[in-house]
């Protein structure tokens, strides 16, 4: 009986361990907020995240999809106010079947927003 405990305790810790997508380290995310601030913190600009939760799991579902929802951010031009940047934000899920496609693919939605450590915009884009 302490064995299956023992199991239990390592599958719930490895399921809190980030995890591995095209060898990047990707943070279990709720939303893209986490990523945007590590992004904005990185030296070279970029953080990578996966998308967790009832919501992530729901498209996931619903379009079939073959891999969770992977998160990109990197870091297009960092502004003179202090932890402030343009990030491009990229959503992708593999395995995606829309509505009236004939085969599931790789589906990707990209933006991009003028962001800072505190989640409001920048005062100046300079």
């Amino acid at each position: 009986m302490p064995m299956k405990s023992v199991s239990a305790a390592a599958l719930l810790a490895a399921l809190a361990l980030p995890a591995f997508a095209d060898d990047v380290l990707r943070t279990p995310v709720p939303d893209a907020r986490p990523v945007m601030l590590a992004a904005l913190q990185a030296t070279d600009g970029q953080a990578h995240g996966v998308l967790t939760g009832e919501m992530a799991d729901a498209i996931t579902k619903r379009f079939g999809a073959t891999s969770p929802i992977y998160i990109d951010v990197t870091t297009e031009n960092r502004y003179a106010q202090a932890g402030c940047s343009r990030l491009k934000v990229t959503f992708w899920q593999d395995g995606v079947l829309l509505p009236g496609a004939l085969s599931p693919r790789r589906q990707t939605m990209d933006f991009g927003i003028n962001y800072c450590l505190d989640g409001r915009p920048p005062q100046s884009l300079k």
